[in-house]
């Protein structure tokens, strides 16, 4: 194979690794949020169920274990802050990867695309501004 034939075969399956990685990064991203509204759903049901009794079946693996309503409940909030950073940062990651792959690509970068919201404190110094 010539010089420039593996330049381009190069050229083509680092673009190549680097969509898969981007692909990759938004599939764990829908991923997690189907877990997390699992989650929401348990978390509503639990709430629902308050009020028959004090404690729940709830499945690990597959296994089924009774708890208490109030552990349950704890549990699940932790594993959707825990679900939720994980979005947050694989959110963030998929920023860079995106900007990585327009970079070989030889695109632009995403203008806007590096955008995150007001805080509170700025919000509410805008809103302040606009009321004189």
């Amino acid at each position: 194979m010539d010089p420039e034939s593996q330049r381009i075969l190069d050229y083509l399956t680092e673009v190549e690794e680097a969509a898969e990685d981007v692909l990759t990064t938004k599939q764990q991203i829908v991923d997690l949020d189907t877990k997390r509204n699992r989650n929401r759903e348990a978390v509503n049901a639990l709430r629902d169920e308050m009020s028959h009794s004090e404690k729940v079946m709830v499945c690990f693996g597959n296994m089924f274990i009774k708890l208490p309503k109030a552990k349950t409940s704890g549990m699940i909030q932790k594993d959707q802050e825990q679900i939720d950073k994980e979005i947050n940062d694989l959110r963030k990651e998929l920023k860079a990867k995106v900007n990585r792959l327009n970079e070989i690509q030889g695109k632009p970068e995403l203008r806007g695309y590096n955008l995150s919201p007001l805080s509170t404190e700025e919000l509410k110094a805008v809103s302040s501004l606009f009321k004189t």
